[in-house]
């Protein structure tokens, strides 16, 4: 189970298939995106709500709240979405991390799904790996079978080996078959009807799922790196939409960074600094008192987005500072947001001086996004030098 598992992290973290079309790539952002024009190479998107329909000659990469595609893809799909409905045809491997996962086209290559719950109404040709509470299978399969999960319930015609590990129900409906062998553990026996027909028969272990001190660490190191990618992918996202829908501001950002001389630099982080340490002290002042209650509350909300903001922003700022940098592009892109908090993540990881750096970065767009928007709710004359 172990081997199985570090195989299908390694699958998702691959990059997308290496013989993909070599044409121009298209990348899209916005807050409810419909995607309709055609890609001659791979396409990318971002979005709360992204919907494909127009072809993909190359791989589609899309990350978002909810993401529906519904058009065929000539090479690999790669969704993260809460909601993720593949409508199409892909021609690749298919992989997909979300809430609900629901598959009805043929996949030519391999499926990979990890998520609470996973409906394929399709046909993998490939390998088929799901990981999921409840697994739903009702057209079959031309490649081998893997599935972790609770309930899990097959149908349909099955041209290979099925595996399973289940800690709830396992079901198969009327006149499924499987022209390998089915092999599972789970609680109880499966729920088979006589009409099933399994070609090379049937290896089931009971098991009770009470586990040991070793299954408990594993299971403990699964949780957090799942945490640990859950988290960083909100981030990813986040950057991505707050770099692609509000451009200016990052570039205004990256401009006081890229520009500004080092004693301004430091004005700005000690600035942010000071927003960190003296909002939770006001906040405990006014909590003392009933009238200041409220206040309070209202406080604690909005310092909890501009950290959330602050931190976003420095993700952005890495980006922005490598394409201009690097690429010698002073604009803002929405990928340059996703680059660029995949960097500070990866930062974090630096034991002690990681964390020291991603804290500056932090306290400086803090500060930087303050004196923004003091100085747009409050110009200065023409003449009058900029603040800090």
């Amino acid at each position: 189970m172990q081997r199985t598992i570090i195989i299908f992290l390694i699958a998702l973290l691959l990059p997308a298939s290496v013989t993909a079309v070599r044409a121009p790539s298209s990348f899209s952002a916005g807050k409810s995106l419909i995607v309709d024009g055609s890609s001659a190479g791979n396409s990318y998107a971002a979005g709360f709500s992204v919907v494909r329909t127009a072809s993909v000659a190359g791989d589609f990469l899309a990350l978002g709240g909810s993401v529906v595609t519904a058009s065929p893809v000539s090479g690999d799909e790669f969704l993260l979405a809460g909601s993720v409905n593949s409508r199409a045809s892909v021609g690749g491997d298919f992989r997909a991390v979300g809430w609900s996962i629901n598959i009805e086209e043929p996949i030519a290559g391999d499926l990979v799904a990890l998520g609470f719950s996973v409906r394929d109404s399709g046909i993998a040709k490939g390998n088929v790996f799901i990981v999921a509470a409840n697994v739903t299978m009702t057209n079959g399969s031309a490649g081998p079978v893997t599935i972790y999960g609770n309930n899990i319930s097959l149908s349909g015609d099955f041209a290979n080996n099925v595996n399973i590990v289940a800690i709830g129900r396992v079901a198969l409906a009327a006149s499924t078959t499987i022209s390998g062998k089915l092999s599972y553990q789970a609680p109880e026996p499966a729920l088979i009807p006589e009409s099933a027909t399994i070609a090379e028969g049937i290896e089931y272990t009971n098991a009770s799922y009470l586990p040991n001190a070793g299954t408990s660490r594993l299971l403990a190191v699964i949780s957090i790196g799942f945490f640990l990618f859950v988290r960083i992918l909100g981030a990813l996202i986040l950057a991505g939409l707050l770099a692609g829908l509000f451009p200016r501001l990052a570039e205004a950002v990256a401009e006081r960074a890229y520009t500004a001389r080092p004693s301004r630099i430091l004005l700005t982080i000690l600035l942010g600094f000071a927003v960190f340490i003296v909002t939770p002290v006001l906040f405990l002042i006014l909590a003392l008192t009933f009238v200041g209650l409220g206040l309070a509350l209202l406080l604690l909300v909005s310092y909890f987005f501009v950290v959330l903001a602050s931190l976003a922003y420095a993700g952005i700022l890495l980006g922005s500072l490598f394409s201009r940098r690097y690429m010698s592009r002073e604009t803002v892109l929405w990928h340059d947001g996703v680059f660029g908090m995949l960097a500070l993540s990866l930062i974090t990881l630096v034991p002690y001086i990681g964390v020291f750096i991603v804290l500056l970065l932090t306290m400086f767009t803090s500060g930087a996004l303050l004196l923004i928007f003091f100085n747009f709710a409050f110009p200065h004359e023409e003449n009058t030098p900029e603040m800090l």
